[in-house]
């Protein structure tokens, strides 16, 4: 039975051919309404329920979480009354992700493509298949590569993920033999993760002190919509305000600069000297916290404009390199020059650096992908965040911190090595397909050439086949095609894969390139598995759980699917993942190995998390009675972390100190450029970079890079994530357009283009107008919003819209591959932030011009 594309949403589970295949449905076919009653006597709202704990995935603040179930459906969801890190709230996305679980468009059943044809607008002709053929046709594939002794050719490519990831992300491609284990991290804030590194030794995500700051530079991002602690941001801003000075630096009016006490509307990708300028004024003024910086020997002040400044006169406290960031970047950007480039007033950049300085150190300098993830956004990154280190505010009290650990197992790497065989061993360390740790590329994450991922460019290595074609592609909970920019690379790239496989929930822009679909589980509802997250000083584990009855007949893509594939693999000779997977994934209670895929998902989640409930060793945190009492609770907290824990010389930087000269990115971009046989300078020449010399290693302005001339596309583009984005997967649910409203300046059930006055009566455009926005990569129609809460010179649109498959909902026409508005991500050019590997999607390098249609 084929299906036209036109028909793909109208397949039912309860189709004959469907029902035959699935055995999943029949009479007892589930509703796809939530709040539909199982008896039409009974009320919902009167019937009993139950609480069940789970974690949310809407963005990765990743709350722990509690939904109310009543008559087998989930009705409601609320924050998890043991959680201290949202403290039992979440924010809009957890609600919406009900029409998620609901969605009538999920996939659900096996499909298997017949049209060889592969494109985008191209209809697949999929045909609804068992789940037998569908894992024999894969294993078949990966046995091909194997005995063709091209087992690099595999590819996986994760999107976003629970910490069960390990299973298939880690030991399925290593034992299977291939390198390519590609992540999405890049595509979310690695650059920013780059800042912070290079300054104090920590590439992750801070926590912040809100309940103890006097004051709050948010910079570049929106902690009540997004960017990893909502609810305990939306808690805390209004108690904040009353306390402390909070200032919000972003081109856009976001919903905290609505909340502020000070909006500084920046020119993008002028971060880098918006922030020398206001260290130039707490250097210059004498003003910087000197309990964690130090002082001059004689206590007089020589950080005068312009003046170059002797090293050894000043004596520096839990910081290295002062001085010489003075000398090499700060004493020429005075405030009037940082104003000059940023369009920020001289006045603001005065008044805010001396109120940081007042306030020092309970000062949380809050930087976000706005700061950071441009094609130039490292060393921004670095300069906003060592305003922290200025006014003392890093791991302080009031301030950004790192974290508690969470005392978890890790995958068992002698285990997977001892099942690797030659082939594996010697294959698994071959270049990877997104080409990290080339001249051009180095992807130095935590100070290692080629250790993190390029997402955006593993595009480039499968199109161009370079170090070697891709030959079976595996993506799961991911959609390239959508979500990174430069959508078209992907496009092609996709469409040259000769077998892919995508594991998802709804028929998204990469399952049109799929050549078999599988339907997998809604995170959060219907799957186990366990993530890691922080807020408030506390580090949290929360368990996702199933706490409904799966709807169709899905699996769980990070076990499920690599356990079934081990089997089939094992049916055809290659035993070895099988083996590894049922040696290291027993059960930790019992020793028993799994006799099924969701045996082993239970059995590989009571691996990881059980030093929080076996009671073997103290774990700094909740005491949690046994698997049974951490089903029943769903997450465990721990201790409070400690102020000033990594003062003292225990920063994990090359000086063991805050560094503003970075000895760690100095060694780092050195070891790079040794690997090449060259020289730093040429390094990041190669790196879009323009920096030479000393300037290499200290946070520092670079110009924006700029795709498109000032008189073809006069206007830079703002992408923004809305408050409503469950990332990517929130389209397809009508409340989604319904309450947009939400977001300042946004309107529902359309796609919206800010547009200052200024530039709309420049252009002759008015509220409302039907408008043509174009870049050097694509055009699309949208609405425009004239608003004066955005930059003049810039416009903005939240990411979000513009899918051209997904569902009924998320497209005009899915039939016809027509989107519903414009996809961010095409108009945005493919670029890279190439030091951390980061999708360029901030900073000004996407040049837009808009016209009234």
């Amino acid at each position: 039975m084929k299906i036209k594309r036109r028909d793909f949403l109208k397949l039912s589970a309860a189709a004959g051919a469907s029902a035959a295949l699935t055995g999943c449905v029949g009479a007892n076919e589930p509703t796809t309404n939530a709040l539909a009653p199982g008896s039409s006597n009974v009320k919902i709202g009167e019937m009993p329920g139950e609480w069940k704990p789970s974690t949310c995935q809407g963005c990765t603040t990743w709350c722990p979480v509690e939904i109310f179930v009543q008559d087998g459906r989930a009705v409601k969801v609320r924050g998890n009354r043991y959680s201290k890190q949202n403290e039992g709230s979440v924010c809009p996305r957890g609600h919406l992700s009900l029409q998620q679980l609901y969605d009538p468009d999920r996939i659900k059943v096996p499909m298997k493509r017949t049209n060889p044809k592969k494109g985008r607008g191209v209809d697949p002709k999929f045909v609804p298949i068992s789940w037998d053929e569908a894992l024999n046709t894969i294993a078949d594939k990966m046995m091909e590569l194997r005995k063709a002794e091209e087992t690099e050719k595999y590819c996986l490519m994760r999107g976003r993920y629970t910490y069960l990831r390990d299973v298939i992300y880690d030991v399925m491609p290593k034992v299977f033999g291939s390198p390519n284990n590609i992540s999405h991290s890049s595509t979310c804030a690695e650059a920013e993760k780059f800042g912070s590194f290079y300054t104090e030794g920590y590439w992750d995500y801070r926590d912040y002190d809100l309940d103890n700051a006097k004051y709050i530079l948010i910079w570049g991002c929106d902690p009540v919509a997004s960017n990893r602690m909502i609810p305990a941001t939306i808690q805390r801003l209004g108690d904040a305000l009353d306390r402390a000075t909070v200032v919000a630096v972003d081109p856009r009016l976001t919903t905290s600069a609505a909340k502020a006490n000070e909006w500084l509307p920046l020119m993008p990708g002028s971060d880098g000297a918006l922030a020398l300028g206001i260290a130039h004024v707490i250097l210059s003024e004498g003003l910087w916290f000197k309990g964690f910086v130090g002082d001059f020997n004689d206590g007089v002040n020589r950080f005068k404009p312009g003046m170059e400044v002797e090293e050894t006169s000043f004596t520096e406290k839990e910081t290295h390199g002062l001085v010489k960031w003075w000398n090499i970047a700060v004493k020429d950007m005075s405030p009037a020059k940082a104003a000059e480039l940023s369009g920020v007033t001289e006045e603001q950049i005065l008044r805010v650096a001396r109120g940081m300085a007042q306030a020092a150190p309970n000062v949380c300098v809050w930087m976000g992908p706005g700061a950071a993830m441009h094609a130039r956004g490292g060393y921004s990154a670095m300069a906003v965040h060592a305003l922290g280190g200025l006014v003392g505010g890093i791991d302080n009290v009031g301030g950004s911190l790192q974290t508690a650990k969470i005392p978890v197992n890790k995958l068992d790497k002698d285990i997977l090595k001892k099942h690797q065989d030659d082939l594996a061993k010697k294959h698994s360390k071959f270049e990877k397909i997104d080409q990290r740790g080339r001249l051009e590329l180095p992807v130095i994450s935590h100070g290692e050439s080629g250790g993190g991922v390029a997402t955006n460019n593993a595009a480039t290595g499968i199109l161009n086949k370079d170090p070697y074609d891709i030959k079976v592609l595996v993506g799961y909970m991911n959609n390239p095609a959508f979500s990174c920019n430069g959508t078209d690379r992907w496009e092609k790239a996709l469409a040259s894969v000769p077998f892919t496989v995508h594991l998802t929930t709804n028929a998204s822009e990469f399952s049109m390139f799929a050549d078999i679909v599988l339907p997998c589980t809604v995170n959060k509802y219907e799957r186990y598995g366990f993530v890691k997250t922080k807020a408030n000083r506390y580090a949290t584990c929360t368990l996702l759980q199933p706490v409904v009855d799966p709807i169709w007949d899905v699996i769980v893509d990070e076990t499920e699917f690599p356990f079934l594939i081990a089997e089939k693999l094992k049916e055809r000779g290659f035993s070895n993942l099988y083996d590894c997977l049922v040696e290291m994934y027993s059960d930790p209670e019992t020793g028993k190995k799994p006799a099924d895929s969701k045996e082993f998902t239970i059995f590989a989640l009571k691996y990881y998390t059980s030093p929080l409930w076996d009671g073997k060793e103290d774990t700094h945190g909740d005491k949690i009675n046994g698997w049974a009492d951490m089903l029943k609770k769903g997450m465990w907290n721990s201790e409070a972390y400690k102020y000033k824990a990594h003062w003292g010389g225990k920063f994990h930087t090359e000086s063991k100190k805050f560094e503003f000269y970075s000895e760690t990115l100095k060694k780092a971009l050195t070891g790079h450029a040794d690997k090449h046989k060259v020289d730093v300078d040429t390094v990041l020449e190669k790196a879009n970079y323009t920096a030479k010399g000393e300037l290499a290693f200290v946070p520092h302005y670079e110009p924006p890079l700029r795709h498109g001339s000032v008189e073809d596309y006069p206007l830079v583009f703002i992408d923004y994530k809305s408050r409503l984005n469950r990332e990517g997967r929130s389209a397809n649910c009508p409340w989604y357009y319904e309450f947009k409203h939400v977001d300042p300046g946004d309107i529902g059930d359309q796609d919206t283009l800010r547009m200052n006055p200024i530039d709309a009566a420049r252009y002759g455009i008015k509220d409302g107008d039907k408008v043509l926005l174009s870049s050097v990569a694509a055009s699309g129609e949208c609405v425009a919003r004239v608003w004066e809460g955005v930059r003049p010179g810039t416009v903005s649109k939240s990411y979000g819209q513009g899918h051209w498959a997904y569902g009924r909902t998320a497209t005009e026409d899915f039939a016809k591959a027509k989107p519903r508005g414009v996809n961010n991500n095409s108009i945005i050019p493919w670029e890279l932030e190439r030091l951390s590997g980061s999708n360029a999607r901030n900073g000004g390098h996407a040049a837009v011009r808009v016209e009234k249609i």
